[in-house]
């Protein structure tokens, strides 16, 4: 009366298998996700990160300029017979500005603190960053 036909189908086994790629490959996914949220978060939140790009400009800036001086915290310096001075402002960036203050180009950010210091030709910049990071750059006219 019954006719059974022949079909094939996942035995339990194989369900069991699959089903353990599944959960497997989710749970890796997972764990890749978290990592780079991770590490994405701690890049985002690096001063060193700001502090090595700052410090590559701020070189780059300061290769063909004659030093004028030292006051008040800043440096002034004379590039293509254009005087430019260098020193933290009062929202807490480091800018570079014409000498008697026009112009506006923010070079660092969230700065607690910036002090130039003059010995001779060697000029030093102390930075101390609101995250507690403190830096020291030296340049040598």
């Amino acid at each position: 009366m019954f006719k059974y036909r022949s079909c094939k189908a996942f035995t339990l086994l194989e369900c069991l298998a699959a089903l353990l790629v599944i959960s497997g490959s989710l749970l890796v996914y997972q764990g890749l996700t978290l990592s780079i949220n991770q590490h994405l978060q701690q890049m985002g939140t690096s001063d060193q990160d700001k502090w090595l790009l700052f410090s590559q400009q701020l070189r780059s800036e300061l290769e063909g300029p004659q030093l004028d001086r030292v006051a008040s915290g800043k440096l002034y310096v004379t590039k293509d017979k254009q005087a430019l001075a260098f020193g933290l402002s009062k929202a807490g960036d480091l800018r570079k500005t014409n000498a008697d203050g026009r112009g506006y180009q923010p070079m660092l950010f969230d700065l607690e603190s910036a002090q130039f210091h003059q010995e001779g030709d060697l000029v030093t910049l102390q930075l101390r960053f609101k995250t507690g990071l403190e830096r020291t750059f030296l340049y040598d006219f």
